[in-house]
């Protein structure tokens, strides 16, 4: 399979949120990088293609947009 990111991800396993609108939807970040990441959702049809993921573990918070979506992934990069 050929990379095409510009910077490599790093696996991880933390919780976070995607918040919009006001409301929030809880995720799993499952890989991440410095221009973006990859979130596991349960459903991400109701998601919008802008919004804010939330890390509390890392106090991260990032304007993302998604480039991909597949049955329960999400890719996103960071804005």
């Amino acid at each position: 399979m050929n990379e095409h990111r510009g910077k490599s991800r790093h696996r991880v396993l933390k919780t976070g949120t995607i918040e919009f609108g006001g409301g929030a939807i809880d995720c799993t970040v499952r890989n991440i990088s410095e221009t973006g990441a990859a979130l596991e959702v349960v459903t991400p049809l109701s998601i919008p293609d802008t919004f804010t993921l939330y890390v509390p573990s890392d106090q991260l918070k990032r304007q993302c947009r998604i480039v991909w979506r597949r049955e329960k992934r999400i890719g996103v990069a960071f804005e």
